[in-house]
């Protein structure tokens, strides 16, 4: 039997599964095209967006403590001017009393390395046959090459300006950063009164206020939450490393709760530091053993009890999304991206749970599974 013709006027359910494809298709193309644009975008003008994301993520870390002292009394505008001023003045006097430690571990890092080398020398015997190897490569490359050929060498930028260059940069990227977390701490709720303005009905005025609000929330008492700690965790360290001599130990506690925003890197980039320099400072084995021993128990201590037990699990990230974000974001805006690449990865699972078509992503994101009881008005 043949098979009847479609009704007039009745779109055939193989035309609406085609149109329905394609807009897939479409959407999907657009959605790719936009992130390819944003990632092009973020990468080329990372001089503007950089100071503008860490004025955010400053500005929610901060916002609980203005909320408090506007409890009490304190208008928002004061508590923020006071909190900026303080956060420029705890920073430029930690870079003040570090820099001349830093500079000299610097300067002396030729010596250091060659000093570690000659500790470890009767670890190195096994590697003396592919060094002699890679040698000989080496020489019999440069043999084969034709006579009269020059080799070019472009020359670099001076040490200076490198330095000149990046100080100015640094300092524009911090004077952006306080001033825009400033202007954020100060406005008040200025933020959620434009953002309920832009919805016409009363429930969706009430959905998107609870939505900005629970989100506001969770991402600032985390930032402040894992900030607090890793201060903790550094000025631990710090007085652990004093307490055994080890050579500069505040410089080491400011490294370890800097680096800890990086979970699993910054920990072990921590310990091989603090170990290189340990073992050109003391005499023994042992004893040098001591310091990175002393940095892991403390990561250890920190990262399965104290940030769990203050934190919770629910913020938790699992460590192929860390790892790919850490890489992304340090390839996209180099040590302050692989920074902020956690906090920001958090902001992204909290915005995506509280969206219903987006919790896979943010069900993806997260450690483990969490289960969740449905919300009374899912934002879909």
């Amino acid at each position: 039997m043949k098979p009847k013709p479609a009704a007039s006027g009745v779109t055939p359910p193989e035309a609406t599964d085609t149109r329905a494809s394609d807009t897939r298709l479409m959407r999907s193309l657009l959605i790719g095209i936009f992130m390819f644009m944003a990632v092009y975008a973020l990468y080329f003008a990372r001089d503007f967006f950089m100071p503008v994301v860490l004025a955010f993520l400053l500005a929610l870390m901060l916002t609980p403590i203005v909320r408090f002292l506007r409890k009490i009394g304190i208008p928002e505008p004061v508590s923020a001017t006071l909190l900026v001023c303080l956060s420029v003045l705890v920073l430029a006097t930690s870079g003040y009393f570090l820099s001349g430690p830093v500079v000299d571990l610097a300067n002396r890092a030729p010596t250091i390395g060659r000093q570690v080398t000659e500790r470890l020398a009767e670890l190195r015997d096994p590697f003396e046959k592919v060094m002699e190897v890679s040698k000989e490569v080496e020489k019999a490359t440069e043999a084969t090459q034709e006579p009269g050929v020059q080799k070019v060498v472009v020359a670099q930028p001076g040490i200076l300006s490198q330095a000149a260059g990046n100080l100015l940069s640094a300092g524009t990227t911090a004077a952006i950063t306080f001033v825009l977390s400033l202007f954020l701490l100060a406005s008040g709720t200025m933020f959620y009164e434009k953002t309920i303005q832009s919805f016409a009905r009363m429930s969706e005025k009430k959905r998107a206020l609870r939505l900005v609000y629970d989100v506001e929330r969770e991402i600032s008492r985390y930032l402040l939450t894992v900030g607090l700690i890793n201060g903790g965790l550094g000025l631990t360290i710090a007085l652990g490393l004093w307490a055994i001599r080890m050579p500069t130990p505040f410089v080491w506690g400011a490294a370890a709760a800097a680096l800890n925003f990086l979970p699993y890197v910054g920990a072990l980039v921590t310990v091989v530091l603090v170990a290189a320099i340990a073992l050109i400072s003391f005499d023994t084995f042992s004893y040098a053993l001591l310091a990175p021993a002393f940095v892991l128990v403390c990561n250890l201590f920190e990262g399965q009890i104290v940030t769990p037990l203050i934190v919770g699990r629910r913020l938790e990230i699992n460590a192929v999304a860390i790892f790919i974000a850490v890489a992304f974001w340090s390839w996209l805006w180099g040590f302050i991206g692989a920074l902020i690449a956690v906090p920001l990865l958090v902001i992204i699972k909290v915005f995506c749970d509280h969206f219903e078509s987006w919790r896979h992503v943010g069900n993806f994101l997260a450690a483990q599974e969490v289960v969740e009881p449905d919300e009374e008005d899912p934002v879909r």
